[in-house]
């Protein structure tokens, strides 16, 4: 093998990998030497979907057991949820499957499971076996910095160093893939649509950055379809490696501040982004997002509304105006929490459609779903006929590990938990939890996540709080930062606006603090929400269990 750099999204779609192109693994769980082969979609009952063929050039089929051994893929931060997810598909589809991380993760347990070896830290003799074999390639987090002694020695022996998103570009080159971006509910997005087209039938592969309990294997589905729905992330360049026929953008918003110094540097990315949709594929833009809208050109003048266009791909938009193609009109809460809204296609009534999660992002995120499926359908009245089948799906769907979880009761005290960690999360989050739980006082525990995301946005944070009844700041969760803008959970505190907020810096303390507070009247109607992208997760938990030991 040659010497391979670690390869960038950016520069993947420009050169030919040096991975081995002897061997690679099939959505039809074959294995493909150089000749040429066509791939057509499965349909199913309740949902036809128009066979669309792709082209593996060069490609001759022999069966797995035909062969004298697995491709070893090693993936160097596999703890995390985007590579666990990988290395987890990797391992259904018959590759042989290690990996190493700092610190264990459940993910890492769950992979154990499946059959991976794991490991603790990193070494260049976790890239070794007894018998002198070595990995064929190497995948590495966008969360793994230089230096890491993993990386240097694979490049030392030509064994090929892929990013994420060079990788994501390699396994999904062969599926009419459906890549779900935005700054915000990309992951819920993108659960929602899996689950949907599993539901309905669709024998389609998922990669999902998160738990989804109702999954088999939470966080992917390894389908034999041509079909693969992937959340899409924008971190790291990572999505520039994927071409999608379908790209569905959420909204498009100033995140990851690290990585992106403002707002245009983060349009530039998703520009890119929506510039990697194949000829004659389909954008689903959510019309309510301005700046999602701004990516894309629009004809029309004087009194006429605008309208979305590009000579490459179709547009579709979603959202609550009236001016979207796909929007929700008398929303309205339900007797299980969540919302029910009409769904109106160009002003037309399509159906009633009822959800389980609360908040209005959930509705739009529905309405993402919708647009979606309506666009992989053959035509309108084969979508219309399934629409019975898709509301019903919608209806059961059930969430995310993270997003407004609920964690357990315990007399008066209700406990969620959810991965909010931006102004603009934390805003649809509580409203969330306000129209579950209207009259209830809501207590907020927020732990910042990352230096710079709370210096850039700490006024937006400051604001983002109104729903809450109380609010209660921790120390900053530092992640992969050092401290260079010398500020802390209490500078966020103080400049809280709207609800009394306080800064207790570690979690054992909040924990303590929360006991107290809630066993002094334990029938009082209470909800507790964590928010925060670190270790705040844990605290809802032990809450739970403290006041199980002591209340009950």
């Amino acid at each position: 093998m040659e010497l391979s750099a670690i390869m960038s999204p950016a520069n993947y779609l420009g050169k030919n990998s040096s991975y081995s192109q002897a061997i690679t693994l099939t959505n039809r769980r074959q294995i493909v030497h150089s000749s040429k082969l066509k791939y057509v979609r499965t349909t199913s009952p309740s949902l036809k979907l128009p066979p669309v063929t792709t082209d593996c050039d060069n490609a001759e089929v022999i069966d797995a057991r035909e062969c004298k051994g697995k491709e070893w893929i090693h993936f160097v931060g596999v703890g995390g949820c985007g590579l666990s997810a990988l290395a987890m598909l990797a391992l259904k589809q018959g590759y042989e499957v290690s990996g190493s991380d700092m610190m264990w993760s459940d993910a890492m347990d769950a992979l154990r499971e499946a059959g991976a070896r794991v490991y603790i830290g990193h070494s260049e003799l976790n890239l070794r076996k007894n018998n002198g074999l070595v990995p064929d390639a190497l995948v590495v987090s966008s969360a793994i910095r230089g230096g890491n002694v993993e990386i240097f020695h694979a490049e030392s022996v030509g064994i090929p160093v892929y990013k994420r998103g060079a990788w994501l570009g390699r396994i999904t080159k062969g599926y009419n893939l459906i890549a779900v971006s935005g700054s915000h509910g990309k992951t819920t997005t993108a659960s929602m649509l899996a689950y949907v087209l599993d539901a309905m039938g669709d024998d389609l592969t998922a990669v999902i950055g998160a738990r989804v309990p109702q999954l088999a294997e939470r966080n992917i589905i390894r389908g034999t379809g041509c079909n693969f729905v992937l959340e899409a992330d924008e971190y790291d360049s990572c999505f520039l490696g994927v071409t999608p026929q379908i790209a569905v953008v959420t909204n498009v918003d100033w995140e990851h501040v690290d990585m992106f110094q403002d707002e245009e540097a983060v349009k530039t990315i998703f520009r890119k982004f929506i510039g990697q949709i194949r000829v004659g594929g389909h954008l689903i833009l959510c019309g309510d997002s301005p700046v999602a809208c701004s990516l894309v050109n629009k004809t029309g003048s004087g009194s006429a509304l605008p309208v979305l266009h590009n000579d490459a791909f179709q547009i579709s938009t979603y959202g609550i105006s009236s001016c979207n193609d796909w929007h929700a009109l008398s929303i309205s809460p339900n007797s299980c929490g969540g919302s029910d809204y009409q769904l109106l296609h160009k002003g037309h009534h399509i159906a009633d459609i009822s959800l389980q999660m609360p908040g209005v992002h959930n509705v739009l995120n529905s309405l993402a779903v919708i647009a979606t499926i309506n666009a992989l359908s053959t035509d309108e009245k084969n979508f219309l006929s399934s629409i019975a089948s898709l509301k019903l799906r919608l209806q059961n769907f059930e969430g995310v590990s993270r997003r407004f979880e609920r964690i357990g009761t315990v007399r008066g005290c209700h406990i969620y938990d959810d991965y909010a960690h931006h102004p603009t999360e934390i805003q649809a989050t509580l409203q969330a939890a306000r129209q579950r739980f209207p009259f209830q006082e809501l207590v907020v525990i927020f732990q910042p996540h990352t230096y710079s995301r709370l210096a850039a946005l700490k006024d937006d944070f400051a604001i983002a709080f109104t729903n809450a009844d109380r609010v209660v700041i921790t120390e900053i969760y530092e992640a992969r930062e050092t401290n260079l803008w010398k500020i802390n959970g209490r500078d966020l505190a103080v400049s809280i606006v709207g609800p009394p907020s306080e800064f207790v810096p570690s979690l054992i303390q909040v924990l303590e603090m929360l006991v107290v507070h809630i066993s002094k009247d334990p029938d009082h109607e209470t909800v507790i929400m964590t928010l925060g992208a670190g270790n705040i997760t844990s605290v809802g938990r032990k809450l739970l269990i403290e006041l199980q030991h002591r209340l009950l």
